[in-house]
């Protein structure tokens, strides 16, 4: 281990953590102690006479359950599977570039080089320690030929940690960008070698994984009551270690950015620059444009290419990222990678995987989609699905054209029928003036069922009634709908980016190492409101009113996701005068709206 002061901190923690298991083993230790001096006394006839007898009648078999408590507590440590991040390996034949920069990087800030890299599709970077052996540990010629050590079949030193990168990192940024990203991170494997560090890392990760042992369910009283009492303990001495191990990792951190300085320091300025854009595109591509998608049970296949999309368009938009795509004509990082299209895939699976929760591999109801074919895929049959979820909704409330409505009696679905619904003005001006005394109460106008109160009082605080019912129905159906769903995350079989070529380079974990039984691990979202609902659907059943009637098109924005097209060109102030339909019954802003595009409520649709 360096010399930097972040180093030499990190010891002297690790070595509190270290004390603190040695305190805990002597605590373990001290009955059978004192139960082997009385014994020893006895048999010395040093310590004889009833009250002797009694203390050894007490303490050795208090001494023995003690021991084998602590045995086991310490065997559950030890053995129990720390925790791990799902991520997507790569082999160094599937990016030897990418290897050969790695390591070339160690060598410069003369550490030891990772054992392995791995990809996550998030914005972040990290060194992950995968010595356990739960984690079945890649074979030896790998660990070898990334650490410049081929020829030696034995080890001295430990294994050193897993790189992992975020795969957006590959696509977005440079080359040059990449490995200036990279070496803080490449330089923490210096401080991890060190005995003392790494044994306190690996002391903290075992009380983890035993607390997570504990607290999984399914038992019986048995094992509950045994179990209890291991998490009481592994709890204990993680919260008595909890500040040592942050500090530890601090002090790890601030010693790897030191060592790291004297590498691409000013380039690594505006890489972060790139850092914190790469985040704000990743993010908007998911919330915008993968999760409408994966909701439909359809993942994008290409998210990281879509990032650098998403990300040109921002600076094409964005005065203040003026300049970020002049740097599209250097190498991309993903250029280190043997085939790139095939780790993107895998990537994004894994992505659908932990932000939405979807199946482990492609099947009927879970099918990957490219961006040329997003458009008509996904976005005009989630336009048509949620029109005609729409109408189901107000089939089952007995809802048809209003007296005195345009519309003719076609008998099909129109818009106008909506319009006509929730354009209710006596309705809702009546309801102000009673200062919403009756909200709860029964709808406005005659269902075929009793209509119960929308669930979410203050959400719809601010609609008319009949938007309230229409939305608290919308969010009914589409609970039901998703209740009745038939996948499940590991109802079908692990995908594998080799599914879709015979030598891909990248293939998800080979064991089940992380619980998916919790997917989604970060949802993007919380779930939508019955306001966010009704608007969405209103908003949908005018998108196939403007599709089938004024020749629109659906679109794909990369920064906004599925988008209306009339005439080649993006629609706009369509979500304000929804919402004023939503909030005050006024339809008069819509339909001058449509009007103007020449859209006509009149006329049926096609639903999904």
């Amino acid at each position: 281990m360096g010399v930097e002061a972040g180093a030499q901190a990190a010891r002297s923690r690790a070595l509190v953590v270290l004390r603190m298991r040695s305190r805990a083993l002597a605590v373990a230790l001290l009955p059978a102690a004192v139960a082997v001096i009385l014994l020893a006394g006895a048999a010395t006839s040093h310590l004889v006479g009833p009250g002797w007898d009694t203390a050894r009648w007490i303490l050795t078999p208090l001494a023995v359950l003690v021991l084998l408590a602590a045995a086991g507590i310490a065997l559950v440590v030890a053995r129990a599977r720390p925790a791990m991040s799902p991520t997507i390996p790569i082999t160094e034949e599937a990016a030897p570039d990418l290897y050969r920069m790695v390591r070339d990087l160690a060598d410069r800030l003369d550490v030891p080089a990772p054992s392995a890299i791995a990809l996550t599709p998030d914005c972040d970077s990290w060194l992950e320690d995968r010595t356990h052996r739960a984690h079945g540990p890649p074979p030896a010629e790998e660990h070898d030929d990334i650490a410049g050590g081929g020829r030696h079949t034995h080890r001295r030193h430990p294994v050193a940690p897993v790189l992992v990168i975020g795969s957006p990192f590959l696509w977005w940024m440079r080359v040059g960008e990449l490995r200036a990203v990279l070496a803080p991170v490449v330089a923490g494997t210096g401080p991890s070698a060190h005995p003392d560090i790494a044994a306190a890392r690996r002391f903290v990760r075992g009380l983890d994984a035993a607390v997570a042992v504990a607290s999984a369910p399914y038992r019986g009283p048995v094992s509950r009551a045994v179990l209890a009492g291991l998490g009481w303990v592994a709890r204990l001495l993680l919260r008595n270690c909890r500040v040592h191990a942050a500090e530890m990792e601090r002090g790890v951190a601030a010693a790897a950015a030191e060592r790291a300085q004297a590498v691409d320091y000013g380039l690594r300025i505006v890489a972060q620059e790139q850092v914190g854009l790469a985040y704000a595109g990743w993010d908007r591509l998911l919330t915008r444009v993968a999760l409408p998608a994966w909701r439909m049970g359809r993942w994008p296949s290409r998210l990281d290419a879509g990032v650098v999309a998403a990300l040109t368009e921002l600076s094409r938009r964005d005065r203040l990222a003026e300049g970020f795509a002049s740097r599209l004509g250097e190498r991309p990082a993903c250029d280190l990678l043997e085939e790139p299209g095939a780790v993107d895939e895998a990537a994004s699976l894994l992505a659908a995987r932990l932000f939405h929760g979807g199946p482990a591999g492609p099947g009927p109801d879970w099918s990957p989609v490219g961006w040329s074919e997003y458009p008509e895929e996904v976005v005009d049959r989630k336009w048509r699905i949620d029109a005609a979820r729409l109408h189901r909704v107000l089939d089952t409330m007995g809802v048809r054209p209003a007296l005195g409505s345009t519309a003719p009696n076609t008998g099909g679905p129109t818009l106008s029928r909506v319009l006509d619904h929730l354009a209710d003005r006596a309705d809702h001006l009546a309801d102000r003036a009673d200062h919403r005394a009756d909200r709860a109460g029964e709808s406005p106008f005659t269902a075929r069922n009793p209509e119960p109160p929308p669930d979410d009082e203050e959400d719809l605080s601010g609609t008319t009634p009949r938007s309230a019912t229409l939305a608290a129905r919308l969010s009914a159906e589409l609970s039901r709908e998703e209740a009745t769903a038939t996948p499940s995350p590991s109802a079908t079989a692990p995908f594998t980016a080799a599914s879709s070529s015979a030598s891909s380079p990248a293939t998800p974990d080979p064991a089940a190492l992380w619980d998916d039984r919790t997917l989604p691990l970060f949802p993007l979202q919380p779930p939508r409101t019955a306001r966010e609902l009704l608007a969405d659907h209103l908003t949908a059943m005018i998108c196939c009113a403007a599709m089938d009637t004024a020749g629109a098109t659906p679109g794909l924005d990369w920064l906004d996701g599925p988008t209306l097209l009339h005439n080649g060109e993006r629609t706009a102030d369509l979500a304000p005068k929804v919402l004023t339909l939503i909030e005050e019954g006024d339809s008069t802003p819509l339909r001058a709206w449509l009007a103007e595009l020449g859209i006509r409520p009149e006329k049926p649709v096609r639903l999904g």
